[in-house]
């Protein structure tokens, strides 16, 4: 296996994110467990060395995200079903982005938590966020889709369905739900995000056409972590924009074009990164059998 000699940037990510990335878009569909070696082997092609390898799978053991089986002296990794529902979940969310149209219903979302229990009135204001919601006022947060099921599910998981009220209501009125959108959303923040994202990855993807067409050999170590980079970068914006109907948008939202470029540079890459990850794999499912 030719190791991949490409710049990386991954001083700016997270090793608990990059192994979660790792799981989610290979390991998860092979069985779900890996050797640590074989591990170390993948991760040191985004600058990680074994020693926070080694660290981040520890941490993400205490989490329960990962479970350790070891056989003789070697350690095997895989996901727990704690974490198997988080990168599923996750996966749901970027692969499967919301086109249904608005009909005019807002999702309300209303609390009164006690201060004595701050740390659990924060979750439950991020983990309103991921599900799409943006802050009407302190304690009341709207979403242009119904997600009743999700947000009675989260209040009964921090045990806060008390203090917790959800409504469904239509607008009326003069305002405009156009206006509404502004001032729960920082849309010019989500905008720019899809902006860098398009020119940054519409850039790549002609330039990897163009070497295509011109007959150059591109190697699977680089393929394999192009699209990582690729897949790590789009999977942060659903955070900023949680596909918020586009007729509430500006016509110039970027969300459509992004997606396109994802698909088409994702599946572009996929072969000769897989051939990549497949490789290393190999490796691993040899010492399993030994």
């Amino acid at each position: 296996m030719t190791p991949a000699h490409v710049n990386s940037r991954t001083n700016t990510y997270h090793p608990q994110q990059v192994v979660l990335t790792l799981y989610g878009d290979y390991i998860l569909h092979l069985g779900g467990e890996i050797g640590i070696d074989t591990l170390i082997r993948l991760l040191a092609n985004f600058d990680l060395s074994q020693q926070a390898v080694r660290s981040a799978i520890s941490r993400m053991s205490r989490k329960g995200l990962i479970k350790m089986r070891r056989v003789g002296r070697r350690s095997y990794y895989s996901l727990t079903n704690k974490g198997r529902t988080l990168l599923t979940e996750g996966a749901t969310r970027i692969f499967k982005r919301k086109t249904n149209k608005w009909d005019g219903t807002w999702s309300i979302v209303t609390y009164s938590i006690p201060e004595k229990t701050r740390e659990t009135r924060d979750i439950f204001r991020r983990e309103l966020g991921w599900l799409g919601y943006g802050a009407l006022s302190d304690a009341t947060w709207i979403s242009p889709y119904d997600m009743t099921r999700e947000v009675s599910e989260l209040a009964e998981r921090l045990s806060i369905e008390d203090c917790v009220q959800i409504f469904s209501a239509r607008q009326v009125g003069s305002a405009n739900p156009k206006d509404i959108m502004n001032w729960c959303w920082d849309l010019d923040k989500i905008h720019e995000k899809y902006n860098d994202f398009v020119d940054k990855y519409q850039r790549k993807l002609k330039d990897h056409r163009k070497r295509l067409q011109a007959g150059e050999v591109i190697e699977p170590g680089e393929c394999f972590v192009e699209r990582f980079h690729l897949i790590h970068e789009y999977r942060r914006l659903p955070f900023y924009d949680p596909d918020l109907p586009l007729e509430l948008l500006p016509r110039n939202w970027l969300r459509p074009q992004a997606a396109n470029i994802f698909g088409e540079y994702h599946d572009l890459l996929a072969n000769k990164a897989n051939e990549y990850f497949d490789s290393a794999f190999q490796n691993y499912q040899t010492t399993r059998s030994n």
